[in-house]
């Protein structure tokens, strides 16, 4: 059974729409990514997300809605499962709410839309019109809003009726605006041989029923001799007078006028008047391939190209006639996807190849008339000097990792290893994923957790116990910082520059013995705790406002104060309250009996009345009164046969206090962290809640937070930052593995840093506030096809396609170059690759150690590169394709070994004892490799297999190939060594017999496979070995299957060894074409009931947008067969909402289910912590 987990949400933007959804008079921008809708408002530092929420479907088309006597617009949402239905934003409890929902009940078995699905509304908001078969069309009337057969539901979307069109290929269509009350539809579609045309028709007839679409009857204008690169419809709204069209009959040329549409050509531009078929035409001088269009204003739309450069389009008119066309550059732009102008001169841009961007346009500067060759020339020779402001300012960018084609995962805690010792969220693994395409094309550097970025190194210090901060006087800011050494304490002083001097005493504090604790106090006073004695310590000169020293013989081992009182156990056996206002006056004294022990004390800074104290013996806390040390109220943290003792102790208000009390943390001896919810009228504890940090005890610390709540710091093996995020208490991983302990420092110089002691260093650094995924970026400006990490070398070997326009001729080129693995930096000088074949593409990258028989004969690392020639017609005969094997020179740049011409493409390479793998076209080979010197080898074929298509995907574990065909789904391979003259032969031992249009594999144990395919499907394959027939043993079985919705361009397996007590065992990172990233593990036998029981009730509960079913959004789907639910795969996207809802839906998961609802939320807490 198969447990997968999000890393990295999708970040590719496919659909984009602006509409008055919270508020009738502002607007707001609605973005669809995969599965995700995110709703962004305007801030003064650009968009902010105000909302997210996760659908069960993928998104496939948006729409704005606005039903008759309402004040704000709906939003109508559509899934590639042909589920769609309208949602409105609840002002009152601030979340959108499911209007009303429906399925399209087409035949699902027509042939999809020829370019994309689209939705049509027309512009008076009365008809909404749908493309999702070719030529059928979905119309569906918008009438007043009335009461639906559900509880709270209204119906306003009438049922879709269907109608069949001539026009199949159909490229783009609009709505046209007319003066009538019978809407107007044109399609741009491809005629074949007689080329691309346009068709208008009316929606309505005469006696408004919907038109039959009947081309000899409805259709109102066909019209040709158009751009053969023609791919947009633009509608042209009438003039602003509004006055009715006038057609002159006895003219003797026709003039077009507004109201038409323009057809957008890669050679040239048509404003078509649909009324009197009168045309207007722009040839432009630079032939380009646009892929979207705004709306500026009535006549000027923005125009962005396949190359990343915005084009601003005008009409000129002579009152309501249009007289011609201009198109004018603006600049360089992310690749466009879809683009919304946000109104005041703010564009957004969203991309799917690229980051998505938010600019502002200054057309005043930019002369309306200028052509592209004209904006081209002024571009190059205006100087520095020149004050005019560019036409185009970048004001935000929102990161996109979409489409990552390829990624590795690199160990930063083992560098000098193969393997990767951790999990992602400890923060010490990353994964460099080559991301977008042509001009968007980067590197990205991907790590989860709180990122800890170091400020700089105070000193190099060893034997660090903890750090305090203090204020040297009112201010709020810190400036003076106290570490404590195992025998003394030295304090450093920070001035407002940041400049740091270590001082050899302070306010009159003891610097000759180790500090226990040291705090402000009000009115200017210091506290210091140490071993010896307790201090209150004024401004001066005698300093000492107050001491306490413990009985005689005795030590202070532990202390905690507040503003008002001061709580120590000396010899840990002795509990002394002391007040700090009345000058450090015993309150009251308990000594413990019957052998008991204090192992930590906390006094939270909130609650003033009250301390906590952990025991040794009895292994409990208690929370006391500080006025005489009696019992509020008590907790036995054991259960059955555990022996563990409370090492700290911190409570803090993690959450927002009109939601939630404060939360109590308690770090368990063995490494367990258990939290508590505090009823903050009589301090009763609820909610128990456990999860495992290491195996070692982790130390608190409280930093506070801008809107005065705390976050709470565990230094341990691995350091956690626990924090309130969305209601509820998130455990993340910290990217610090050496800290010993931490303090907040928020200076002027340092603003929100915290202090952090190493065992070697003392450090200041910067830290998140909650966990996110950190994205570091190497623009590299063209696509990064194929990527391979060398631990020796310290270097990413990268196989990049660059594109380049020249004169209007596009020019593609591949080469070969390495990248520093820490810094993603360029290193040395790349291989370009230039041969008389025309040009050559890499397909794939990997990194291997092969033999040789020069010099000492060790292995050698080499990089080993298979490509593809683009054009086939310009290569020699019967070569298709290379085998290139790369060594690396002093600098690290690439030098060729070998050049292997190959008859077909090497789609994949894999490494098998010394031999090479390669997967061409129809066919396997292995190759053995003899390197003769260090610029000269040869391959020898060693056997070869015939596949039933073309190979896509190779993983090797021993001496079997798993192959996944493009078509053929997956076969199983077993490499048999020649003996006694006989070749060697590759055999094939099993299949998978279903046919699956696959994109990856890897085995993920001896027996068993994961798949990937290009409908988004996860399938786990498994070896019938044990088969009781040749036919039964040769069968690749499924075991788990489950949709993901998003294809996979890329599995990369790891080995993490499973803690003791875990559920899952991960296996696999994939990567998606949308810039998701998952974890793919599988399921322990011991929780598999749980886990699938667990999800099963949480798809009955738990509903999204649209009351669409989870068990249909996540089942199998291809073109072949479609299941029903997902088959022993468990989502754990679901899972984790289990932490989110309310605590009587979670009792009512629970309820049956068998652990309690204390139990399922420690399951899902350590699912999470995976990730």
């Amino acid at each position: 059974m198969a447990y997968l987990a999000p890393i990295h949400r999708p970040s590719s933007v496919r659909h984009a729409i602006k509409l008055n959804l919270l508020d009738p008079q502002e607007e707001c921008l609605v973005l669809a990514k995969a599965n995700r809708i995110e709703i962004w408002v305007p801030a003064p530092e650009g968009l902010v997300m105000l909302h997210s929420k996760a659908i069960y479907g993928r998104i496939s088309m948006l729409a704005k809605i606005r039903p008759a006597g309402t004040q704000i617009d709906h939003l109508f949402i559509g899934t590639i499962r042909f589920q769609y239905f309208t949602v409105a934003w609840n002002s009152e409890t601030q979340n959108l709410e499911t209007v009303q929902s429906f399925e399209d009940a087409t035949e699902k078995y027509v042939q999809d839309s020829y370019s994309q699905e689209r939705v049509l509304v027309d512009p008076k908001g009365k008809f909404l019109v749908m493309e999702l078969f070719q030529g059928i069309l979905s119309l569906i009337k918008i009438t007043k809003p009335r009461k639906g057969a559900g509880k709270n539901t209204t119906q306003y979307l009438e049922v879709p009726d269907q109608v069949r069109i001539t026009e199949l290929k159909v490229l783009s269509s609009c709505f046209l605006h007319t003066e009538t009350n019978r809407p107007k539809v044109a399609f741009l579609y491809d005629a074949m041989r007689r080329g691309m045309r346009v068709a208008t028709y009316r929606l309505i007839n005469e006696k408004m029923e919907f038109s039959s679409f009947d081309p000899a009857k409805d259709k109102e204008n066909d019209i040709d001799d158009l751009c053969n690169g023609a791919s947009h419809l633009i509608p042209i709204p009438h003039g602003e007078d509004g006055e009715k069209r006038y057609i002159g009959r006895n003219t003797t040329v026709t003039k077009a006028q507004l109201g038409g549409f323009i057809v957008v050509g890669e050679t040239k531009m048509t404003y078509v008047d649909d009324e009197s078929n009168a045309t207007v035409e722009l040839f432009l001088e630079e032939a380009s391939i646009f892929v979207a269009w705004e709306r500026y204003d009535d006549l000027r739309y923005l125009l962005a190209d396949e190359y990343g450069i915005l084009h601003l389009l005008t009409i000129n008119v002579d009152g309501a006639y249009v007289t011609g066309m201009n198109l004018g550059r603006l600049g360089k732009v992310t690749k466009a996807t879809v683009m919304v102008y946000m109104g005041n001169d703010v564009l957004f841009i969203a991309s799917h190849v690229g980051d998505s961007q938010i600019i502002r346009l200054h057309l005043d500067t930019f002369g309306n008339g200028r052509t592209n060759e004209e904006a081209h020339t002024e571009t190059h020779t205006r100087t520095n000097t020149d004050s005019e402001v560019e036409p185009i300012e970048v004001l935000q960018t929102l990161a996109n990792i979409a489409p990552v084609l390829d990624f590795v995962i690199m160990d930063m805690g083992g560098r000098e290893g193969e393997a990767v010792t951790n999990e992602y969220s400890s923060g010490q693994a990353r994964l460099i994923t080559c991301s977008g395409a042509h001009e968007e094309g980067s590197l990205r550097s991907v790590r989860s957790g709180v990122g800890l970025e170091d400020v700089g190194i105070l000193a190099d210090m060893e034997g660090i116990r903890e750090v305090f901060s203090l204020q040297s006087s009112d201010q709020s800011l810190d400036d003076v910082l106290v570490v404590s050494l195992p025998t003394e304490t030295r304090i450093f002083v920070f001035d407002t520059e940041g400049e740091i001097e270590e001082v050899e005493d302070y306010r009159g504090m003891v610097l000759n013995e180790h500090t226990l604790l040291a705090m402000n106090l009000p009115g200017g006073m210091l506290l210091q705790i140490t071993p010896t004695s307790a201090s209150i310590l004024g401004l001066g000169p005698s300093y000492v406002v107050a001491n306490w020293k413990p009985p005689a013989g005795q030590m202070i081992t532990a202390a905690s104060a507040n503003a008002g009182h001061l709580l120590v156990s000396a010899n840990g056996t002795t509990l002394v309250s002391l007040d700090i206002v009345q000058g450090l006056k015993e309150v009251a004294v308990q000594n413990l009996s019957n052998g008991e022990q204090v192992a930590c004390i906390h006094l939270p800074a909130e609650a003033t009345s009250v301390g906590i104290v952990g025991f040794w013996k009895s292994g409990s806390i208690s929370i006391l009164s500080l006025n005489d040390l009696q019992i509020v109220h008590s907790e036995d943290l054991r259960r059955t046969n555990n022996a563990s003792i409370p090492r700290d102790i911190v409570m803090v208000q993690a959450l927002p206090r009109e939601s939630s009390g404060p939360s109590l943390f308690v770090a368990m001896e063995e490494g367990t962290v258990l939290a508590f919810n505090v009823d903050k009228s009589n301090y009763s504890l609820s909610g128990r809640k456990s999860i495992v940090l290491g195996t070692q005890q982790a130390k608190f610390k409280a930093l506070p937070r801008s809107n005065g709540l705390f976050n709470v710091f565990a230094t341990c093996e691995h350091p956690s930052l626990i924090y309130g995020a969305e209601g509820r208490v998130v455990y993340s991983a910290v990217t610090a593995e050496d800290a010993i302990c931490v303090c907040s420092f928020n200076s002027e110089a340092y603003p929100g840093s915290v202090i952090v002691a190493t065992e070697e260093h003392l450090k200041i650094s910067q830290i998140d506030a909650e966990r996110r995924t950190h994205v570091r970026t190497l623009p590299m400006g063209q696509t990064i096809r194929r990527i391979a990490y060398s631990a020796k070398e310290k270097a990413f070997g990268i196989g990049c396609i660059r594109r380049q326009l020249y004169e209007g001729e596009e020019f593609i080129t591949g080469s070969f170059q390495m990248v520093d693995d820490v810094l993603l930096q360029d290193l040395g000088k790349p291989h370009e690759f230039k041969t008389a074949n025309g040009p050559e593409l890499i397909e794939c990258v990997i990194r291997a150690k092969l033999p040789v028989s020069h010099g000492d004969g060790l292995p050698a690392e080499r990089f080993i590169v298979g490509t593809s020639f683009l054009n086939e017609s310009m290569a020699q005969e019967k070569v298709g394709g290379r085998i290139l094997i790369f060594a690396l020179d002093k600098n690290k740049s690439p030098f060729l070994v070998l050049s292997r011409e190959l008859k077909g493409a090497c789609r994949s390479l894999a490494f098998m004892n010394g031999k090479i793998v390669a997967a061409l076209v129809k066919t396997v080979i292995i190759y053995d490799y003899n390197e003769t010197t260090k610029v000269s080898a040869e391959l020898t074929k060693v056997a070869t297999y015939r596949t039933s298509t073309c190979p896509i995907d190779l993983d090797v574990r021993g001496n079997i190939i798993a192959v996944a065909d493009m078509m053929k789904s997956v076969s199983l391979l077993e490499f048999v060594p020649g003996e006694d003259g006989l070749d060697a032969k590759l055999n094939e031992i099993a299949r998978h017999q279903e046919a699956c249009w696959s994109t990856g594999v890897i085995s993920i144990d001896d027996e068993s496979y994961l798949e990937t395919d290009a409908d988004g499907n996860l399938i786990v394959l498994r070896r019938n070995s044990e088969g009781l027939t040749l036919e039964d043993k040769k069968m690749l079985d499924v075991t788990s299957e489950i949709n993901l919705g998003e294809m996979v361009n890329k599995i990369q397996p790891i080995d993490v060894e499973p803690s003791p007590g875990a559920m899952v065992v991960p296996k696999a990172f994939l990567a998606t074409t949308e810039g998701s990233i998952y974890l793919f593990s599988t399921i322990l036998p011991a929780s598999q009931e749980l886990l699938i029981n667990l999800q099963n009730r949480m798809a009955v509960m738990i509903t999204t947008l649209g009351d669409l079913n989870f068990n249909d959004y996540r089942s199998f789907k291809n073109s072949v067969r479609e299941a029903s639910e997902p088959f022993r795969f468990v989502d754990g996207e679901l899972l984790e909402r289990f932490l989110d809802v309310d605590e009587e839906v979670q009792e009512e998961i629970c309820r049956g289910l068998g652990p309690s609802v204390e139990d399922v939320r420690g399951v899902v807490e350590e699912l999470k912590r995976l990730h």
